[in-house]
C-alpha cells in the first residue's frame, strides 16, 4: 500500500448514506475526484498534510482523516449478514450494537466475525471475535504483534464486553508475554460475563461467493454488490448513489475488505429506478469472478498490471478459480494474507538496486486452499512473470482435486474415532445394570473376555436378579 495516503476509518465498513456523502463533500473540497476502499474496509486517498485541519471541519459528521498508520480500522462481516449464510442468533443489528460501543480509535487490528461467512477475513487481525453457537458469546483469538502464533483466549466473551475487552488489551498488551498471563490480568482487572468454552471453535469450509450485481434479499427486497476493477472509485458517482439510497430510505451502505461496496435493503419497488440510475451511467454489475476474487494492495499499478496479465491468461485457456481467491503482496514474509493463495514479490537485493532486474515472485497457498487453516505451503519461488499463469493454473486444477476430500476424511475419521469409543454390552432393561464382556461377572463367577451369548441361561442380573432374557444390546461410549 503507498504509505502517503491518507484514511478515513469507518467502523466495519459500516456506513451511512448521508455520512458518506458528507464524507465525499469533504473530499471534493480539497480537489479529489475519486477515492479507494482498504482491505480494512476504510477509505483511502492522497491529501496534502496542510488541507486536513480545513477538511475536518466541513464535516457535520466529526470524520478524522487518519494520516498516522499506526491507527486500525474495525473489520467485522456486518455486510455478509442477511445475505449470505450465517450463525443462527447473528443478526445485523449484533454487529451495530458492538461497534456502537467502541469509543476509542484502536492500534491493535480487530476483527468481529461470523465463521459461517467467507467475504471477511477471520485471522486477519490481532483481535480477532469469531461466533459461537452459544447465543451472544464469541471466541476470541489473539496474536499479538510481538506474538510469533496466535492462540485462542480460555472463554468465550460476551457480545457486549467485546469493546471493554478489546480496550483493556490495547493498554496492556505490549508488556504481555502470553495467552495465560493475559488471561489473568484482565481477570483482575474487569468484571465480564464470561463463559466456559465447551467446544473448539470449527470454521467450515465455505466457496468464495460471488457478491457482486441485484440479489433478492428476502420476500421483498434485493441487496447490490458494486465492483470496480482499477478500485478507483469515482466521487460524483457515489455522491449521486447517495441521494439514491437517501431518497428511498436505504439507511446503510457497507464497503467490504476486497475493495467494492454493498447496499442491503434495497425495496423491490426500488429496484427498477436503480437499474435506470446504474444503466444510464454505464455501470457494469456482472464482471466474473476470474476478476473478483483478487486481493491488490491499494494504488499499486505494476501489481494492477500483474492481476490483468494473469487474469487474461486463465480467460484465453478457460480456467475456472470458482470459490478460490489469488492475492498480490509486495512484502516477503508477510503472514496476514487472506486469499487462498497469495503471489509474493520478491524484495530486490540492495546490491543490484542501481540495475534493472526483472522481479522473481514466490507462490503460497494455504493448506486445503482454507486460509482460515492459518497454515502456509510454499508452492514455487523465486519464479519469473511469465511462469505464474501455469503454476497458478497448475494450483487451480490441484484445488479441484482435492475440493471436498479434506471434509470426508475428517468425517470418516471423526466416525472411526466414534467407533473407537464406543463397545457393545448388554444391559438390564429392569435396572441398567451392565454386563460387559471385557469384564465379565465376579459374583457369578464369569470370567473376563466371555462373550454374552456364551453366559449360561440361568444367569440373572447381579442387582435386581432379573433373567438374561431381559439384557439388551447396547452401545457404551468410552470415556
Amino acid at each position: 500500500m503507498n504509505d502517503d495516503l491518507h484514511r478515513i476509518l469507518i467502523k466495519g465498513g459500516v456506513t451511512s448514506p448521508g455520512e458518506l456523502k458528507d464524507i465525499i463533500t469533504m473530499l471534493e473540497a480539497g480537489g479529489l475526484k475519486e477515492v479507494y476502499f482498504g482491505s480494512r474496509q476504510d477509505l483511502l486517498f492522497p491529501l496534502q498534510h496542510a488541507q486536513e485541519e480545513n477538511l475536518e471541519e466541513i464535516s457535520k459528521f466529526n470524520t478524522d482523516i487518519v494520516a498516522d498508520r499506526s491507527y486500525q480500522n474495525i473489520v467485522c462481516s456486518y455486510i455478509s449478514a442477511d445475505i449470505f449464510d450465517m450463525t443462527h442468533w447473528l443478526k445485523g443489528s449484533t454487529y451495530l450494537y458492538i461497534l456502537e460501543g467502541f469509543d476509542y480509535q484502536p492500534k491493535l487490528k480487530i476483527n468481529i466475525t461470523d465463521p459461517k461467512q467467507r467475504l471477511v477475513p477471520i485471522f486477519s487481525g490481532n483481535l480477532n471475535f469469531i461466533a459461537s453457537e452459544s447465543e451472544d458469546y464469541w471466541y476470541l483469538n489473539v496474536k499479538l504483534p510481538h506474538w510469533k502464533k496466535s492462540v485462542y483466549y480460555p472463554v468465550l466473551i460476551y457480545s457486549w464486553d467485546i469493546c471493554t475487552v478489546a480496550k483493556a488489551i490495547e493498554e496492556i498488551y505490549q508488556d504481555v508475554e502470553d495467552i495465560d498471563e493475559l488471561f489473568y490480568i484482565l481477570t483482575k482487572k474487569l468484571d465480564t460475563n464470561n463463559r466456559t468454552i465447551e467446544r473448539e471453535l470449527e470454521i467450515p469450509y465455505i466457496k468464495f461467493p460471488y457478491y457482486e450485481g441485484m440479489n433478492r434479499m428476502g420476500i421483498d427486497q434485493y441487496w447490490l454488490g458494486l465492483y470496480w476493477r482499477n478500485n478507483r472509485y469515482d466521487l460524483d458517482f457515489l455522491k449521486e448513489l447517495c441521494g439514491f439510497c437517501l431518497d428511498n430510505s436505504i439507511g446503510k451502505i457497507c464497503i467490504t475488505p476486497w475493495k467494492s461496496f454493498i447496499i442491503k435493503g434495497i425495496k423491490s419497488s426500488s429496484r427498477p429506478e436503480l437499474e435506470r440510475f446504474l444503466g444510464q451511467r454505464g455501470i457494469n454489475i456482472r464482471h466474473s469472478q476470474l476478476e473478483m476474487n483478487w486481493h491488490l494492495p491499494v494504488d499499486d499499478l505494476e501489481a494492477l498490471e500483474l492481476k490483468k496479465f494473469l487474469v487474461l491468461s486463465f480467460d484465453q485457456n478457460d480456467i475456472s478459480t470458482y470459490g478460490l481467491t489469488f492475492g498480490i503482496s509486495n512484502e516477503t514474509g508477510k503472514r496476514t494474507h487472506f486469499s487462498s493463495v497469495v503471489i509474493e514479490k520478491n524484495t530486490q537485493p540492495s546490491i543490484v538496486k542501481n540495475f534493472e532486474v526483472r522481479p522473481t515472485y514466490n507462490v503460497l497457498h494455504f493448506k486445503n486452499f482454507d486460509p482460515n487453516t492459518q497454515e502456509y505451503k510454499i508452492y514455487a519461488q523465486d519464479v519469473d512473470k511469465i511462469e505464474l499463469p501455469g503454476l497458478l493454473m497448475e494450483l487451480s486444477r490441484k484445488y479441484f482435486s482435492q475440493l471436498g476430500k479434506a471434509g470426508i476424511k475428517k468425517k470418516e475419521s471423526a466416525k472411526q474415532d466414534k467407533l473407537d469409543l464406543e463397545r457393545e454390552v448388554y444391559q438390564c432393561t429392569s435396572c441398567y445394570t451392565v454386563y460387559d464382556e471385557q469384564y465379565g461377572d465376579a459374583k457369578w463367577n464369569i470370567r473376563s473376555g466371555t462373550p454374552f451369548k456364551d453366559v449360561s441361561e440361568a444367569y440373572t442380573c447381579p442387582v435386581c436378579a432379573a433373567p438374561k432374557s431381559l439384557f439388551s444390546k447396547i452401545k457404551l461410549e468410552i470415556i
